[in-house]
């Protein structure tokens, strides 16, 4: 195989399973109190939540440039001929666009992919380049292939607590503290570009009812004809309670009958702008 498959950990990809995938993994910094850490190498998701309690200040950031180019020329040097780069979606961060003009010193041995798709489909986009990349498909066909696929998936998720929407400016001050007076919580849809806000609700389980409608009406609808063995379904949140996570799998699971169902943490870099008790719910379609 010459060419290497990178993603970042957006995808929910640790650097641990990379190495065990075959594919290469960006840690995202996560900035503590003005200290920046790397998800999965000085931080997990527990030390994350543990900050949040006691209302540190979080925020992410962009990898550095010069942890992308040693990242990328450490790969080269490794024996590649090529590398496919798949950062989490242009439209919610700048990174995919700093990488893309990086990537121009490096001419045609780094391909960076505008997948539009972050966490479980921004994995899956990571598993499919791999495949074809062992077929012994070049970098930039596979980059044409993910970029013309990337709308082929939804994500719809809610939040336990409008607070950490609020603190990373997606939400006002007002309408939070409305939304939590009213027990009201947004029901939030990736299919792309943006984030969008496709209904606002009143209670987690009424939440849960609309995520799986929201899906099942995707699946009905945007991919009618699409064959049910190429329709990968995802559960994923950032739920702490044992119990909370199998109850919303074996939720899932009933309305999906014919599909497998698993749960997969949202990694820190998200985590840290929806907070605990976020669960969501998503497909892809694959090759």
């Amino acid at each position: 195989m010459n060419t290497a498959i990178m993603t970042d950990t957006n995808s929910g990809i640790t650097v641990e399973e990379g190495r065990e995938l075959g594919i290469y993994v960006l840690p995202m910094p996560v900035i503590i109190d003005g200290t920046s850490y790397l998800e999965g190498i000085d931080i997990t998701t527990a030390q994350l939540f543990e900050a949040m309690k006691e209302e540190r200040i979080i925020t992410t950031s962009q990898p550095s440039p010069g942890t992308i180019i040693d990242m990328w020329n450490s790969i080269l040097d490794s024996g590649y001929e090529e590398i496919v780069y798949i950062p989490m979606t242009s439209s919610l961060s700048g990174s995919c666009q700093s990488a893309s003009l990086l990537a121009e010193d490096f001419g045609s041995k780094v391909s960076v992919v505008d997948n539009h798709r972050i966490s479980v489909t921004q994995r899956e986009s990571a598993l499919e380049a791999r495949k074809m990349a062992e077929r012994g498909i070049c970098a930039k066909e596979i980059k044409e292939y993910l970029e013309a696929a990337a709308f082929q998936a939804s994500i719809y998720l809610t939040v336990g607590s409008l607070k950490y929407l609020q603190m990373g400016g997606r939400l006002s001050s007002s309408a939070a503290m409305i939304g939590t007076l009213l027990n009201i919580k947004p029901i939030l849809s990736i299919q792309g570009e943006m984030i969008d806000v496709l209904a606002k609700v009143r209670g987690m389980k009424t939440c849960e009812r609309k995520l799986i409608e929201a899906l099942q009406d995707d699946r009905k609808k945007r991919f009618a004809d699409v064959p049910e063995e190429k329709i990968q379904l995802y559960t994923a949140g950032t739920m702490q309670n044992k119990e909370d996570i199998e109850h919303w799998v074996a939720a899932v699971q009933a309305a999906f009958p014919n599909k497998v169902v698993s749960y997969a943490q949202l990694p820190c870099s998200i985590a840290s702008h929806v907070g605990p008790d976020c669960k969501g719910i998503g497909l892809s379609v694959i090759s």
